[in-house]
């Protein structure tokens, strides 16, 4: 079962470190394209802002590294020889769901 789920894990893992990095790469494309514009987006009837751009893009950046956190957390509890139970209720987690959800620490029930 865990190394099924740390695989699981890792591939998580993988899939959230490139996000990140295309967001970042996003966000540099963002400030390069506003860097030589002198529009008044903030007054622009046109359509979304480079600063609501901006700030969008900062919270995806934001979300991504916390869920890579997420992921290493999780991935540290079977490294520390986490059991796969619940931390609500202490039952055990079905593996399915620790498939489905390799960073939950709650049983359906309980989540």
């Amino acid at each position: 079962m865990t190394s099924e789920v740390t695989e699981a894990l890792a591939r998580e893992r993988a899939d959230a470190v490139r996000r990140l990095a295309d967001l970042e790469q996003l966000h540099l494309r963002i400030v390069d394209a506003s860097r030589d514009d002198n529009a008044d987006d903030e007054h622009d009837t046109e359509g979304q802002t480079i600063a609501w751009d901006r700030a969008q893009n900062s919270a995806l950046v934001e979300a991504t590294k916390e869920r890579i956190a997420e992921i290493d957390r999780a991935t540290k509890r079977f490294e520390d020889g986490w059991d796969g139970s619940c931390a609500v209720c202490g039952a055990p987690i079905p593996h399915e769901r620790l498939l489905a959800r390799p960073t939950a620490t709650r049983c359906v029930a309980c989540a």
